[in-house]
C-alpha cells in the first residue's frame, strides 16, 4: 500500500464515522418531525368538526337574535299604541270625569250648608277653609 492508499483509506473511514455520528440526529430530527405531523394532524382533526360546530351555533344564535328582534319590534308597538290609547283616553274620558268630581263636590257642599242652616256667612267661611 501506498502513502496515497492509505490517506484514501483514511479519508474514507473518517468520512463513514462522520456519516455514523451525523446519522443519529438526522433520525432523530425525522423522528421528531413525524411527531410533529401526527400532532398537527389530530389537532386539524379535531377542529374541522369544532369549527362546523360553531359555525352552526353562531347560525343558530342569529335566528333567535332575529326573533328576539321581531318580539322587540312589536313590543315597540305595542307600546306605542297604549300610548295612543291612554292619551285618546285621558282626553275623551277625563275631561268631562273632572267636570263632573267638581259638580258633585259643588252639590255636596251645597246640601251640607243647607243641612247645617248655616247661611250665606257659614258658606263664606266653608269656602275659605277649603
Amino acid at each position: 500500500m501506498s502513502v496515497g492508499d492509505v490517506a484514501g483509506l483514511v479519508a474514507a473511514l473518517a468520512f463513514v464515522v462522520l456519516v455514523a455520528l451525523l446519522a443519529r440526529p438526522i433520525l432523530k430530527l425525522g423522528a421528531v418531525l413525524d411527531e410533529a405531523r401526527a400532532a398537527i394532524k389530530g389537532v386539524s382533526d379535531s377542529t374541522v368538526p369544532l369549527i362546523a360546530e360553531v359555525t352552526t351555533t353562531v347560525g343558530q344564535a342569529n335566528e333567535q337574535m332575529e326573533k328576539i328582534d321581531t318580539i322587540t319590534t312589536n313590543a315597540a308597538q305595542v307600546t306605542t299604541n297604549v300610548s295612543a290609547l291612554t292619551a285618546l283616553f285621558a282626553a275623551t274620558v277625563g275631561s268631562p270625569v273632572v267636570r263632573v268630581a267638581a259638580f258633585t263636590y259643588g252639590v255636596r257642599q251645597a246640601v251640607a250648608g243647607r243641612r247645617t242652616g248655616a247661611g250665606k256667612a257659614g258658606r263664606r267661611a266653608g269656602r275659605a277653609a277649603v
